[in-house]
């Protein structure tokens, strides 16, 4: 009886610190539409319009979270880019290691291939982790990663930037440096880059949309707890 009585609260102390622990993770974020009430969110992964075509696991809500130095880097960005009448709109921002697990397996089916045509024609699935599109590990599990565009805030329907391709298009085209856009989206791609760097982001080569605030506080840690 004492054993058990033991056992007992070893495994509830145990959840409950577990419980505790998730939510301490989370303490040091923020949510982007209350942080930046101007930004603009179209959360790709939380709706069917992805890669994978389907709702992607810890995604329960439509809403971008960042770390908080992250954030107030991005805030910095919304505001300056608000003097041109443009503003940001972010398409992931945080994202649990479960999602990143999810496009793993994903990525392991080679039968489904429902979403090629929009964002992977010239690539063969079976290369995409070889060519480095799909990881175990991504740095938006970290939470100062943010993948966005621009959109002028002057129209009611927030028209985007032209970059040449669309978010997450798995394609040399998609390279910041791509000489096979035309000029004016290559001028684009330069100027959120620009902005995005000034305010201590940096890029990833071959995504124009992704960026990684420099002084990241999380750099070691990939969190887990699901979007809210």
């Amino acid at each position: 009886m004492c054993k058990r009585v033991i056992w007992f609260f070893i495994i509830t102390g145990c959840i409950v610190f577990n419980n505790a622990l998730a939510k301490d993770l989370s303490d040091g974020f923020v949510d982007l539409e209350t942080f930046i009430p101007t930004i603009e969110l179209n959360i790709r992964y939380y709706t069917s319009n992805n890669f994978v075509g389907k709702r992607i696991d810890g995604y329960e809500s439509p809403k971008a979270l960042l770390a908080t130095q992250a954030a107030e880097a991005l805030k910095n960005v919304q505001a300056e880019l608000a003097t041109f009448g443009l503003g940001l709109k972010v398409y992931d921002a945080y994202r649990p290691q479960r999602a990143v697990d999810h496009f793993v397996r994903w990525a392991k089916d080679l039968d489904d291939i429902k979403m090629k045509l929009k964002y992977y024609p010239e690539v063969n699935k079976a290369n995409l982790f070889t060519e480095n599109y799909i990881a175990d590990k991504s740095s938006h599990s970290r939470g100062s990663t943010v993948d966005v565009t621009i959109v002028s805030l002057s129209d009611t329907d927030l028209v985007e930037m032209d970059m040449g391709t669309n978010w997450d298009f798995f394609s040399p085209n998609s390279w910041l440096q791509s000489s096979i856009v035309t000029p004016q989206q290559r001028a684009n791609r330069a100027l959120l880059h620009n902005m995005m760097s000034k305010h201590g982001f940096k890029p990833l080569k071959k995504e124009w949309w992704h960026f990684t605030l420099e002084n990241e506080p999380y750099a070691d840690r990939y969190f887990d707890f699901p979007i809210q």
